[in-house]
């Protein structure tokens, strides 16, 4: 997203102490909602919605923002260092994808996504069973 009319149909979505801020580009909305069981999303219980990599941008603290990757190294997971939130993660499955923890949104009010049901990261990831 370089653009100035990208900039205008950005979303804004923070960290809890605002040191990092992302710009999403949402043409179809929250799309691919879902909670996973993995070792990690079951731990942080994020529901996170998908955008292609060219459809996000750090507006602000990608000097605070730190990665964590564990098994295979292909999935990078980020969080701010400042508060720990988790704001996004470049996926393991689509690696042309961020997935993005949708409670750093900008006025989305969490308990209306109770309902999204988990993906099963744990015993049936798609690179683990070769889809």
């Amino acid at each position: 997203m370089s653009d100035e009319e990208d900039e205008e149909d950005e979303v804004i979505a923070s960290c809890h102490c605002g040191a990092v801020a992302l710009g999403l580009r949402l043409p179809n909305g929250f799309t691919g909602l879902r909670r996973c069981n993995c070792s990690i999303c079951s731990r942080r219980n994020a529901v996170v919605a998908s955008v292609g990599i060219e459809d996000l941008r750090v507006i602000r603290g990608s000097d605070v923002l730190q990665t964590y990757t564990f098994n295979t190294h292909t999935a990078k997971h980020y969080f701010c260092s400042v508060c720990g939130i988790y704001t996004h993660h470049q996926r393991r499955s689509v690696p042309t994808e961020y997935g993005f923890n949708i409670a750093c949104v900008e006025g989305i009010k969490i308990e209306e996504f109770q309902s999204v049901g988990y993906l099963d990261g744990r015993d049936n990831h798609p690179k683990d069973i070769g889809e």
